[in-house]
């Protein structure tokens, strides 16, 4: 486990923190070959030293970014969430998708690996 991250996770309130730590786990769970990471202040996972995915919270919602080819693939679906050039918005007021999350995320490690 990365002291940063848990630092991280543990600066927010419960509710927030139970979210983040459901998507850590939930991506670790589908692709344990991803190596946990902390950068650009936010924690994130690597495969094959190239980036897959980054998570951070905000005041009123979670940021992910599993970079701009996977939201393209997603487009459809993800047109109910607020969305910039490579990010994606839950607002904390919703369940956090973590399907939807984790069929980025294999999309993306599918991406690196071609």
């Amino acid at each position: 486990m990365d002291t940063e991250i848990e630092n991280y996770i543990n600066g927010f309130s419960p509710a927030i923190k139970e979210k983040l730590l459901s998507l850590r786990e939930a991506i670790a769970n589908e692709i344990p070959e991803a190596v946990e990471s902390f950068s650009y202040k936010m924690p994130g996972y690597k495969y094959k030293k190239k980036p897959l995915v980054y998570f951070a919270a905000y005041e009123k919602h979670i940021g992910v970014y599993a970079l701009p080819a996977s939201h393209s693939k997603f487009k459809e679906i993800l047109g109910k969430y607020k969305q910039g050039k490579g990010s994606v918005q839950f607002q904390h007021s919703e369940d956090l998708p973590l399907s939807l999350i984790l069929e980025m995320v294999k999309f993306r490690k599918e991406e690196i690996e071609k």
